[in-house]
């Protein structure tokens, strides 16, 4: 059994409009959200095996605070320029670049592709991913490249608003 986490970027700033949009950072929000819920999965007592991030910065941030929680160096982030600006497809090859020997994998990236994605993958439908959101989702499979055709089953929804742990 394998594991995937669907996290969306935490909340970023707009602060300053002439900034590229793969510039842009995470504003105050954003980087207290994403340790809070690395610690939600911890309290969870839920591994992260390997990050797999879009190389945005706020995406990369948001990885970035997750692996701190997680005691990870963030040198150790999986870059996957396809993350950004992603379409299903785009999740479905970066998912394969997984390390084999992690069990469970979370995936940063970004709406509104990270939404879609997530909708294909169960019968659970998720109207928009909040920033910072998680989506995991439990995947019947040994390997990595048997993920697009393997059963998938709906494990949680988590989001920095709701109040679940």
């Amino acid at each position: 059994m394998k594991h995937v986490l669907l996290i969306r970027h935490a909340k970023s700033s707009w602060g300053d409009p002439g900034l590229p949009d793969f510039d842009r950072p995470l504003n105050e929000r954003g980087k207290n959200d994403a340790p809070q819920m690395a610690q939600r999965l911890l309290a969870r007592s839920i591994d992260i095996d390997s990050f797999i991030s879009s190389p945005a910065k706020r995406a990369r941030k948001t990885a970035s605070l997750f692996a701190t929680e997680y005691k990870v160096n963030k040198e150790d982030i999986l870059l996957v320029p396809e993350l950004y600006h992603a379409s299903p497809v785009n999740f479905f090859e970066a998912i394969l670049k997984a390390p084999e020997a992690a069990n469970t994998i979370a995936v940063f990236s970004h709406n509104p592709g990270i939404t879609e994605f997530v909708n294909m993958l169960t019968e659970v439908r998720i109207d928009d991913m909040p920033t910072c959101a998680i989506f995991g989702v439990q995947v019947d499979a040994q390997q990595w490249s048997q993920f697009k055709e393997a059963p998938k089953t709906f494990w949680f929804f988590d989001y920095p608003k709701s109040f679940s742990v």
